[in-house]
């Protein structure tokens, strides 16, 4: 999934109040942040495959580092620790854990039967980018949602709280779309380049986030 993953840590502000959006959407991309370096460096592989899925070209050959159950589950528990040493913030811990295994869970339920359940074990995959109507309707319905739990479970402190919020999810639809509208990626090289631009993704979120506080509550404590 793409849209996705983005859909839960918006909503997930709403039980991680203290947690800065930046963070709860990189716990949520943790996999794909991870994934581009191993790509980069081999240790995992992808290739260009026009009509792999109607969704994407891509066949994910192998990336039990970044994406078989087993290391997502440590990545979670790795992420949670680290963020609760920095914060010492139990709720956020929780669900910045939570997030990085709904990683695996959204892709389980996107992807053809190649996510691994284990590095060398079975994979599996629900396919649901067979279809691109309904691959559409679950990322979208799912995208409104958690955009909507997020900007009515917070308050805008000024202009930019408003805008950079609105013009971050807009750029989400449209970065959708384009991925789905456009022609394929000329090589993986390309394909993990472009996925290790999601760090300016997470920025924005970040700096969207300091101008919004939770509902009921004063100051900046989204920052």
């Amino acid at each position: 999934m793409f849209l996705g993953h983005f859909a839960l840590a918006f909503a997930a502000k709403r039980k991680a109040p203290k947690a800065s959006l930046g963070a709860l959407i990189a716990a949520a991309q943790v996999p794909d942040l991870i994934w581009p370096v191993l790509v980069l460096t081999g240790a995992e592989t992808v290739r260009i495959d026009p009509g792999n899925t109607a969704v994407t070209p891509l066949d994910f050959v192998s990336y039990p580092w970044s994406h078989s159950l087993l290391m997502d589950a440590v990545w979670a528990v790795l992420a949670g620790l680290t963020y609760f040493a920095f914060k010492r913030d139990r709720a956020g811990a929780v669900w910045i854990g939570l997030l990085v295994l709904s990683h695996w869970v959204l892709d389980w339920i996107s992807h053809r039967p190649d996510m691994p359940l284990w590095p060398g074990g079975p994979k599996v995959g629900l396919g649901l980018w067979e279809s691109v109507p309904a691959t559409v309707a679950v990322e979208g319905a799912l995208f409104i949602a958690g955009v909507w739990l997020y900007a009515t479970g917070t308050r805008a402190l000024d202009r930019i709280g408003g805008r950079a919020l609105w013009t971050l999810a807009g750029f989400l639809g449209a970065l959708y779309a384009g991925n789905l509208l456009g022609p394929p990626p000329p090589d993986a090289r390309v394909v993990a380049w472009a996925d290790a631009g999601a760090l300016l993704i997470l920025a924005w979120a970040a700096w969207a986030d300091r101008h919004r506080a939770p509902v009921g509550m004063g100051g900046r404590d989204g920052a």
